[in-house]
């Protein structure tokens, strides 16, 4: 059963009562002199911890994305990369850093 809030108009204060949907109605006809309060729902959307692992299917579909975009920043962080793959994105970024610094007159 929800916990409501309700305000006297006479008096001003507030108070908080257990009742299902129709005792609260019900409520709310016999006593004219009182409102309900609107207030905001708690939703607990997911904690951290065994259930919010992803699965392999998850995994797996961020893998082939990764994949088809080696490019991307996805395709950065999920892309399994061979040795021969690292070392030569190292050497073509030195280059570019090379090429880039010599056009600037450095040496």
């Amino acid at each position: 059963m929800p916990i409501y809030t309700f305000r006297n108009k006479k008096s001003g204060k507030e108070f908080d009562d257990m009742m299902t949907i129709s005792e609260m109605e019900t409520y709310m006809k016999k006593n004219k002199h009182i409102s309900q309060v609107p207030k905001g729902i708690n939703i607990v959307s997911g904690a951290m911890g065994i259930s919010m692992k992803t699965d392999d299917g998850w995994k797996e579909n961020l893998s082939r994305i990764a994949e088809a975009h080696p490019n991307s920043e996805l395709g950065k962080q999920h892309n399994k990369k061979t040795i021969k793959q690292i070392k030569t994105q190292q050497a073509l970024t030195k280059n570019r850093k090379r090429v880039a610094d010599r056009s600037r007159g450095k040496k």
